[in-house]
């Protein structure tokens, strides 16, 4: 039996898929659970459509992602934040503050969930940053944590 299936079955496929599997299956597991519906004319052309539609959305979140990676790439970012003598901040610098300065720098807002920090920063002095805006595309910007 020909079904589409409209939620990502590990063993099958994705979202959006045409599958053929045996009456059994799609009749008592498949169709029940609303996990595929089954493959008519009508329901082809709009399995079709969505499927354009997710590789259109994707293809735009990467272009976007690029473009970000360009205009960020390279960039030197200044942070200013309460520190004692020896260098060490009082607290610590996050992915918050990061896109915080990064907005007032650059004027390009960005998402704090793209910002990859491995531990917070906790010192004075240069530390390198990666956002992910894309699993595809990374950037590397430059923080320079001063003294405030």
């Amino acid at each position: 039996m020909k079904l589409i299936l409209t939620k990502s079955v590990e063993t099958l496929g994705t979202k959006g898929d045409v599958v053929d599997v045996s009456d059994g299956y799609a009749r008592n597991y498949l169709i029940p659970r609303k996990f595929a519906v089954k493959a008519s004319d009508g329901a082809l052309r709009q399995a079709e459509a969505m499927r354009q539609a997710q590789i259109d959305g994707e293809r735009k979140a990467l272009e976007d992602a690029r473009e970000l990676g360009n205009s960020l790439s390279g960039t030197r970012v200044v942070v200013a934040a309460r520190a004692g003598d020896a260098g060490n901040l009082f607290g610590s610098i996050g992915p918050a503050d990061i896109a915080e300065a990064i907005v007032k720098f650059t004027g390009v807002e960005i998402d704090k969930k793209i910002i990859v920090v491995q531990e917070p920063i906790k010192e004075i002095g240069l530390h390198e940053v990666v956002l992910e805006p894309h699993p595809q595309v990374t950037v590397s910007v430059t923080l320079d944590v001063i003294p405030a």
